[in-house]
């Protein structure tokens, strides 16, 4: 998933004008905390294991699923046999992640807030996410350990366990309320929650996309799941009137469809009808955002564009599961510094080209983005 430079009229995500470049402007004008983020913090565990290790939890060598009560023990057992690699993870974790990344400097642009357990994992997460120099600052509760994602690696399959635990428990009134972490979400002008976190707290995603609708900041969203658009479409439905920037893949915008009743399975007439759908803030225009995988991505707001996704080898394909997560942190890396959405887009490909030629959501040191 790369760009080829659109050739598409530029269309502002943003009201403010800017001619400097983007390092420039970067530099000059970005804060520490410009970028707000709040979802399921998870600690990715990456090993390679072997097909033993595969049978005994009844995993399948290329899979996602949620861990059941057969899989907890399997957290523990990968970090003893295996060596393992640790990052920070979980969509929106992943994505202000990512913006860092394709940012480099100032560090810590990125604010992320989510819940993890009072632990081992924890306490390497915590360590993941400096690393990353994202400025995270956790709910801590013992009741849960902290979530984790086993990346199963055998041969060019990849088996994921993810253990959502502790990222289940965030708890609006007993951190998002509290004052000294309400002043880091006022800083931020750019939000992003993936839609997992409906599932979680649709309180405390309320409070943050009114903030941003009532200061005209720009909240975005990800549909992140045809379950989501299906089982927790009332609280999609109620977090939509605020949405300023809608992110979906093509199979999540035809579930999104089918439940919205929009009688069209065209993904152009989807993000059209998506755009249209009612908005509070009526100073800015919503903006849909429809990847295809290797197809062109649809962008829709006063007017509809497609933009070229360059071509890719498929035995350069290494691991496709960070790329929606990774073409988000690079859409958000220019709109934080008001880039045009042509601009915003070609990061987003980018940035996603270069995560599928690795295991995991990883990356090189630095970004060489133009």
């Amino acid at each position: 998933m790369a760009s080829d430079e659109p050739k598409a009229k530029k269309q502002k995500v943003s009201e403010e004008k800017t001619t400097e470049s983007p390092t420039k402007k970067t530099q000059a004008e970005l804060s520490p905390n410009s970028l707000f983020g709040m979802g399921n913090p998870l600690l990715d565990i990456i090993a390679v294991v072997d097909k033993d290790f595969l049978e005994t939890y009844s995993l399948k060598p290329n899979d996602q699923i949620l861990a059941e009560d057969q899989h907890k023990a399997l957290f523990e057992e990968i970090v003893k046999k295996f060596h393992v690699e640790y990052h920070a993870g979980g969509a929106t974790q992943n994505s202000i992640k990512i913006a860092q990344w394709m940012i480099q400097e100032p560090h810590n642009i990125g604010t992320f807030f989510g819940c993890i357990g009072k632990d081992k994992f924890g306490d390497i997460l915590k360590k993941k996410a400096k690393e990353a120099h994202i400025d995270a600052h956790y709910y801590e509760q013992d009741d849960e350990p902290t979530g984790t994602c086993a990346a199963c690696i055998t041969g060019d399959n990849r088996s994921l366990v993810a253990n959502l635990a502790a990222a289940n428990c965030y708890k609006k009134d007993k951190h998002l309320d509290l004052e000294e972490n309400w002043k880091l979400v006022e800083k931020a002008k750019v939000y992003y929650i993936a839609g997992f976190f409906l599932t979680v707290s649709l309180e405390s995603i309320l409070k943050v996309a009114k903030h941003a609708s009532e200061n005209n900041k720009l909240f975005c969203m990800n549909l992140s799941a045809p379950f989501i658009c299906q089982f927790f479409k009332e609280n999609l439905m109620q977090v939509m009137p605020y949405v300023d920037v809608l992110f979906g893949n093509e199979t999540e915008a035809a579930m999104f469809a089918k439940e919205q009743e929009f009688e069209t399975e065209d993904i152009k007439e989807i993000a059209k009808k998506a755009q249209a759908l009612p908005k509070v803030n009526t100073k800015r225009k919503r903006i849909v955002v429809l990847t295809q995988g290797k197809d062109e991505t649809v962008c829709q707001s006063d007017t509809l564009e497609t933009f070229t996704v360059l071509k890719i080898d498929p035995k350069d394909i290494v691991d496709t599961n960070g790329a929606g997560d990774a073409f988000v942190g690079g859409f958000l890396s220019e709109l934080v510094i008001d880039k045009p959405m042509d601009q915003c887009v070609k990061a987003a490909h980018y940035a996603a080209n270069v995560i599928i030629r690795r295991a995991g959501c990883t990356f090189p040191e630095k970004p060489d983005f133009k």
